[in-house]
């Protein structure tokens, strides 16, 4: 599969659960998706350490050796590709893990190798907001946000916002789960608890 068809795939299952969910609005909601209250630890969505993931952008620097030292892309199938060392598996490790990997491999040919991983651009981390909001549509998880912030950085919610039946959808083992946030009922000072952290990969609707 292609990165074209990968995208594409993608944005059509992002159309398909807004309606999918707008479907169950007034009713019961759908076999397989748990509703909660926004009673989710918060420090679970989010690893303190950041892992690689799959069209992450890193930047591979070798000490005074410019022409293994790149940019590097990483592919559908987790690896990125090196001069010298061929393929390296990338994807799921952390940045220092991924360095001392390619330091043991780079030093079957170079005597004791410098190497620095750095994360030029996080493109595996992504969230995704729909519905009555300012600016609906894609967006990377760069940094450690909460539902407030995500409505914030989407230019905040439209006029006729259902603003007590806010969701996320949420892949939890295997699982999609729906965690509701009531916006006004949290600037009233009520349920402070619902404000948790996004996680790659969710969803917010704003019906």
């Amino acid at each position: 599969m292609d990165g074209c068809e990968l995208i594409f795939r993608r944005k059509f299952f992002i159309v398909g659960l807004f309606f999918l969910v707008s479907t169950f609005l007034s009713g019961p909601w759908g076999v397989g998706i748990a509703a909660e209250s926004g009673q989710v630890a918060g420090d679970a969505a989010m690893s303190t350490e950041y892992l690689i993931g799959v069209g992450d952008i890193l930047e591979v620097s070798v000490w005074k050796e410019p022409d293994i030292s790149r940019s590097a892309f990483v592919r559908l199938d987790g690896r990125i590709s090196l001069p010298l060392i061929g393929d390296v598996v990338a994807n799921g490790l952390s940045l220092q893990a991924l360095t001392q990997k390619i330091r043991e491999k780079i030093a079957k040919y170079i005597t004791d190798p410098s190497v620095t991983v750095t994360l030029t651009a996080s493109k595996s981390k992504m969230y995704y907001v729909l519905g009555q909001i300012a600016k609906p549509g894609e967006y990377s998880l760069d940094y450690p946000l909460t539902i407030l912030q995500v409505i914030a950085k989407a230019g905040g919610l439209n006029e006729w916002a259902k603003k007590s039946r806010i969701m996320v959808v949420r892949q939890d083992s295997g699982q999609q789960r729906m965690v509701l946030f009531d916006y006004e009922e949290f600037l009233s000072g009520k349920g402070l608890a619902q404000n948790i952290l996004i996680a790659p990969g969710d969803t917010i609707i704003v019906p």
